[in-house]
């Protein structure tokens, strides 16, 4: 009892480390991801991807209304997982952001310098009373000098880069299929076949291109494109990944 009254006693403040070094509000927050819907980022030799999964409780709800894939500049493009308010917050600071480097130097933003200065706004969060941090995590992905970059950013305000990752639910079952089945030489379409097989991975129903979101930047032409559910059907059904009605439909009830 007495350890469990030292922790809320340290838990109730963001700015207080515990004993043992610990944020507790900090872990909070990671916590607050893992209920998030879970979301995938690939790099392939040209061009990265990014998907999710766009599950939505009720089959009444606009499902043009769930946004979990944004553009943050022509190049660079955001998914993420958590809570949802908070990343529009930080969404919304990207694309700022974006928009000042291009009209302070008169060129895009790099992909490393637009996560570092959302790392570095995350962080300050956990370091300001009277604040809480961000409950969610980003995925990052764009193309920096012809070349594919994808970046993590962690409620702490830490940045990684990373060849495949995935944050929010299931990301450990989703990790291990990536790492057992990623290859740096794949190309893009190869990289949009991983990222969904990896997403039916930890769904027995197989998936619908409704309940799904797909994004690509390539090397070529450095833009930003989302894909449309025609396009994701094929991938599905060429990949045998593809939902049966019946399955979408007791899909969405269970949601």
């Amino acid at each position: 009892m007495q350890g469990q009254n030292q922790q809320q006693a340290y838990d109730r403040g963001i700015t207080i480390f515990s004993p043992d070094g610990r944020l507790y509000q900090v872990e909070y927050a990671r916590e607050a991801v893992k209920r998030g819907t879970a979301s995938i980022g690939i790099r392939t030799s040209d061009g990265v991807v990014l998907a999710v999964d766009k599950r939505i409780r009720s089959p009444l709800m606009e499902r043009s209304s769930v946004e979990k894939i944004h553009k943050a500049d022509d190049h660079i493009g955001i998914a993420s997982a958590g809570h949802v308010a908070d990343a529009r917050q930080l969404i919304d600071f990207a694309r700022r952001q974006a928009q000042v480097n291009q009209l302070r130097y008169g060129e895009p933003v790099g992909v490393e310098t637009l996560t570092k200065e959302i790392t570095d706004y995350i962080q300050q969060y956990t370091q300001v009373g009277g604040a809480r941090p961000f409950g969610v995590a980003l995925i990052i992905a764009g193309i920096a000098n012809g070349e594919p970059r994808l970046y993590e950013t962690d409620p702490s305000g830490t940045p990684y880069e990373w060849k495949a990752l995935a944050v929010g639910a299931d990301r450990g079952d989703i990790r291990d299929y990536l790492e057992a089945h990623y290859d740096e030489e794949m190309d893009l379409d190869a990289g949009v076949d991983l990222a969904l097989a990896a997403l039916a991975s930890v769904n027995d129903d197989g998936l619908a291109p409704e309940g799904i979101g797909i994004a690509v930047i390539d090397v070529e032409t450095e833009t930003f494109r989302e894909l449309s559910d025609e396009e994701k059907a094929t991938h599905l059904a060429e990949a045998d990944l593809l939902a049966t009605e019946d399955e979408a439909d007791e899909s969405e009830d269970e949601e």
